[in-house]
């Protein structure tokens, strides 16, 4: 016995607490009727794994908490166990990154700093004489193969007044002093002369020359301790979390606190095996060591004490989800009420959008591909342009010769940066290549790194801005304020004529406005509009339908050739048909059917700035009865949801004739029956006054509107006989 042990074991004796004493009488009984767990070397029987199995049972836990809470009487005192656990990385957590390969310990400067200043840490004074009586109570009880429960329980009696995470790291404190102890002199013996002595008298192993049969005992050993570190890390973990944003009765946190206990029992216990197992060694110099079933009872152990800590691990993952939780509703309603306070300038609301985590600039510049800070959106209109990683070349390339245009006017009152919403738990590699494409194709701004948008900003932008799914462009004036939740829709339409891009501006430009060619094409083809300001006839035609195309422009130029009026035709394509669209424009390069816009981007923002007029439109409350405008977009929007050919007719500014397909072919069949009425009334008004005495009665229009972030109509009326249509729901994947 050595005498440190002598002097705690008469202070034991002289000064034992009442709850000691009932901690040893219930270790009494427990012991009469629980296996003895003795990690003392002896030989393994037949029926032992099936009793070691017995001992990790669940009802053995149930009787264990009873007696583990009996000792528990904390008296309020704060331990910050940080600096003793860098005290046992040094130690123990260290010897294991080297003996076990793919064990990985990060050591950063912080960690360093508070290991060098540890000389000077008042609390280790202080808890120096309990981890002194514990090493002493863990050296000298277990090297007399006492029982394991009972050595943890008076271990947990010493330790009553202290919380669990304490208990532990304590505990493990203790183990790290006679492991160090062990280890040192057994590795420095074959160098050093007074570590061959102690070795000589301890009667050591030889390290060198044991180490195979050394080895099993030595893994099973390892094993333990690493499986007791991480519970160890994981408890004191628990005693970290913010109280702020989790208290004990939150589900997530009572269950991990029900459980601690017992884990905290069980790493105690594996300290005290992992002592009886170094303690094994003492005494075995010259003596065959066999190792058989010291290392199946440790392996056995370690076996439990991980079971125990992928548990805590879950706890502590669900703990920390319901943090994050917490911190995000938190974090979106400050959001709510920073858009809600008056500002001097926009940075407050851009960093609360675009969150600085370090030191490194948010920003990409697009032009020069450099990082740039926050401050060079200060006191600016500021354009979020939000989406996933979906966002198309066609929409980057119309918004580039915007952003472009703007700037050679020099007409620089606005950024605009790109927001990519994106899924982390879906990152990967194909992703990363992804963003940093798109990232390439943008003159504007962009975020450095898609993961500084917290996760309370994408749920503002989904749930105030309502961004699902199509990319939106969100509106900043020089404060902060909130011009327009979706500017996109005037971008579209009106360019950076719709600047400052708010709703009053966009009710101007609205006045502005009437049903005309120009509308319809403007900014998209200077051909067409000069074919207008000429004063020729100009038929606009869609669709994908080759046989209608080959017949329609046969007879269309015919008819134009008997009327002897000249026309010009252009084909506009189809909408969401990016692939088809491609083909059609090889096969109209080889057949010269008509003029035809050579790229499949007019041909999208074709048909995207009449989605955006109906959806600027209903945004402004507009009704297609009160509405010319929004009339006249439906019905050209039904006419692309047919199956068939479309035409329009156009004469001058606002003259329009407009037929879907069939029935504009049966209109220039029936020449004749119209033909004399162009000279006084014109081609167009002589096609419209055919078209109203020939409608047919039985007709069937299709009008298929894509996601976007504007409203769904209630009410759309036929754009043939007038009837309020069906409401349907119509989701496409396959739109090629």
């Amino acid at each position: 016995m050595c005498l440190w042990h002598n002097a705690c074991d008469v202070n034991h004796r002289g000064g034992a607490t009442t709850a000691k004493i009932q901690a040893r009488n219930q270790i009494k009984h427990f012991s009469s009727n629980k296996l003895n767990m003795s990690i003392i070397p002896r030989q393994p029987s037949k029926m032992q794994p099936r009793k070691e199995r017995r001992m990790f049972s669940t009802s053995d836990d149930s009787a264990m908490m009873k007696q583990v809470q009996a000792t528990h009487a904390p008296d309020g005192r704060e331990i910050d166990v940080k600096p003793i656990l860098q005290v046992v990385d040094e130690i123990l957590i260290q010897f294991i990154a080297r003996t076990v390969e793919g064990y990985d310990v990060r050591r950063d400067q912080d960690a360093l700093e508070m290991t060098a200043a540890l000389a000077e840490f008042d609390m280790l004074d202080s808890l120096a004489f309990i981890i002194n009586k514990i090493s002493c109570e863990l050296s000298c009880k277990c090297s007399g193969g006492g029982d394991a429960h009972a050595s943890t329980m008076v271990l947990l009696s010493y330790l009553s007044s202290y919380a669990w995470h304490a208990k532990v790291v304590l505990t493990l404190a203790a183990f790290a002093v006679i492991f160090g102890e062990f280890w040192l002199v057994a590795q420095l013996s074959a160098e050093n002369t007074l570590a061959k002595s102690v070795a000589l008298l301890k009667q050591l192993p030889d390290m060198a020359e044991n180490s195979v049969s050394l080895k099993p005992q030595f893994e099973a050993l390892i094993r333990l301790m690493k499986a007791a570190l991480d519970v160890t890390m994981c408890i004191v973990e628990f005693k970290g979390l913010p109280s702020e944003y989790i208290s004990e009765d939150t589900a997530p946190m009572s269950v991990a606190s029900a459980h601690i206990p017992i884990a905290a029992y069980w790493v105690i216990r594996s300290i005290v095996a992992c002592a009886s197992q170094i303690a094994s060694l003492v005494g075995i110099r010259n003596e065959s060591i066999s190792s058989t079933s010291e290392a199946w009872e440790l392996s056995s152990l370690a076996h439990k004490v991980s079971s125990i800590y992928e548990h805590l691990k879950q706890q502590l993952a669900l703990c920390y989800q319901y943090i994050d939780d917490k911190r995000h509703v938190e974090a979106f309603h400050n959001l709510i009420r920073l858009f809600e306070t008056v500002h001097i300038d926009n940075m407050k609301i851009i960093k609360a959008l675009i969150y600085v985590k370090d030191d490194l600039p948010p920003l990409i510049d697009g032009t020069t591909k450099a990082k740039v800070s926050l401050e060079v959106l200060r006191r600016k209109h500021v354009l979020l342009l939000i989406s996933d990683l979906d966002l198309s070349q066609e929409e980057i390339l119309v918004l580039d010769n915007l952003y472009k245009d703007a700037r050679l006017r020099g007409e620089t009152h606005y950024e605009m940066v790109w927001i990519p919403v994106v899924e982390k738990a879906t990152w990967n590699e194909v992703n990363q290549q992804k963003f940093e494409y798109l990232q390439s194709l943008m003159a504007w701004y962009s975020v450095r790194d898609p993961f500084i948008i917290e996760p309370s900003v994408i749920k503002y932008i989904k749930e105030v801005w309502n961004f699902t799914k199509k990319a939106i462009i969100v509106a900043l004036d020089p404060q902060g304020r909130l011009s327009s939740p979706n500017a996109l829709h005037m971008i579209w339409i009106w360019g950076n004529l719709a600047f400052p891009f708010t709703r009053e501006k966009e009710e101007s430009l609205w006045k502005q406005e009437i049903w005309s060619l120009e509308l319809l094409v403007d900014g998209i083809d200077p051909t067409v509009l000069e074919w207008m300001a000429e004063g020729k006839l100009i038929c606009l035609y869609g669709g994908e339908d080759l046989e209608w195309i080959e017949r329609f422009t046969t007879i269309a130029l015919s008819v134009a050739k008997a009327g002897k009026f000249g026309l010009e035709m252009a084909y506009v394509g189809k909408s969401n048909a990016k692939e088809r669209m491609q083909k059609m424009i090889q096969t109209f390069t080889a057949r010269k059917f008509s003029y035809f816009w050579p790229n499949v981007t007019s041909i999208w923002f074709f048909w995207t700035r009449l989605e955006s007029m109906l959806y600027s439109k209903l945004q402004h409350g507009k009704t297609v009865e009160s509405d010319e405008i929004m009339s006249e977009v439906m019905t050209v929007l039904s006419f692309d949801g047919s199956d068939r050919g479309w035409a329009i007719f156009c004469k001058g500014a606002n003259e329009m004739a407009r037929a879907k397909g069939d029935t504009a072919l049966k209109c220039l069949q029936d020449f004749d029956q119209w033909k004399d009425r162009i000279e006084p009334d014109g081609v167009v008004a002589a096609m419209n006054d055919y078209l109203t005495k020939n409608k047919t009665p039985h007709h069937c229009n299709r009008l298929i509107l894509p996601g976007s972030t504007g409203g769904i109509p209630q009410k759309v009326v036929c754009a043939e006989c007038g009837r309020q249509m069906e409401k349907y729901f119509m989701y496409r994947c396959c739109v090629e």
